[in-house]
């Protein structure tokens, strides 16, 4: 993967394809979105998201699909043929192998399965060979705070070993288990990454985590290798910077840490308080900016 141009063209593709999960796409209607031949297109669409285009599809349609079902609303073959099967035994048989659970029993008992989140091809691209572009003519960044309560809940969470932040996590879990996450449907709040407090580490294992919310009287399946913990009440104080561009994202992570590492909570009447609750942060999407929350007490 060192052709920054195929990454964009596998971007292109990626976006053609999110954009019309329900209408019938061909490997020429592929190619033309990105400017390159039908073979050459598939051959790099697979070397840089694992996958040949109609495999990516195939998931990706099961997985919105998934989506649909957990909510409880559509029947199964409304659903099969709103994805483009031609029939509910083929749905069926797709649905069972990817996620080991039929669309019916699925339906009905919604537990934990793995989604298929795909990886944008153009970013990864940037972070694997360090070309992340510069803010040209960077101007003050404007980063809205408010303090949010949290209840008492519980985290379903998946440990690493040392990590202190995501990409070493990454590398040490791989960052696949997002999936997992996003199909738990009691999930109080969208996932996260979790910074814990020293209290809620466990002895070998990372500081960094990634889990997800759901409410103090879940009774739910926890998925194989994840386990739940307790989190008390708390208070935050929430960061959240501008819109950005997807290429700048580093840039635009760094801007929000400069200016939680400047802020003082005591003006407010608030203390830092990392050691009582873990510190999160949500998935860093252009379209509003990157979020990070971090535990405050009363001064």
């Amino acid at each position: 993967m060192n052709n920054k141009e195929h990454a964009a063209a596998v971007k292109k593709m990626q976006d053609f394809i999110a954009e019309r999960l329900n209408q019938d796409i061909t490997m020429k209607k592929l190619s033309n979105a990105c400017n390159y031949s039908p073979y050459f297109a598939a051959r790099i669409f697979k070397e840089y998201t694992g996958c040949s285009p109609f495999e990516y599809i195939r998931k990706m349609r099961l997985t919105n699909a998934a989506k649909i079902l957990r909510n409880g609303f559509d029947k199964v073959i409304d659903v099969a043929l709103n994805f483009e099967f031609d029939s509910h035994e083929g749905f069926t048989r797709a649905f069972s192998k990817e996620f080991g659970i039929s669309p019916y029993k699925y339906k009905t008992n919604p537990v934990p399965i793995k989604y298929f989140i795909p990886y944008d091809s153009l970013n990864r691209w940037l972070t694997k060979n360090k070309e992340v572009k510069k803010m040209e003519n960077k101007k003050t960044v404007t980063i809205f705070t408010q303090v949010i309560e949290r209840p008492k809940r519980k985290a379903i969470i998946k440990r690493g070993i040392n990590a202190k932040d995501y990409c070493e996590y990454c590398t040490e879990v791989g960052c696949d288990i997002w999936g997992v996450l996003e199909s738990i449907k009691e999930a109080s709040y969208e996932s996260a990454g979790f910074w814990l407090p020293e209290k809620l580490i466990k002895k070998g294992t990372s500081k960094y985590v990634q889990g997800v919310e759901v409410p103090l009287d879940y009774h739910g399946a926890i998925p194989e290798g994840f386990e739940i913990i307790d989190l008390e009440e708390h208070s935050y104080m929430v960061f959240q910077g501008p819109p950005f561009d997807d290429a700048v994202y580093e840039e635009a992570i760094s801007d929000v840490w400069e200016s939680i590492d400047s802020f003082n909570p005591e003006i407010y009447g608030f203390l830092w308080a990392d050691e009582s609750a873990p510190r999160f942060q949500l998935a860093p999407l252009g379209y509003r900016g990157y979020i990070e929350a971090r535990p405050i007490k009363k001064k």
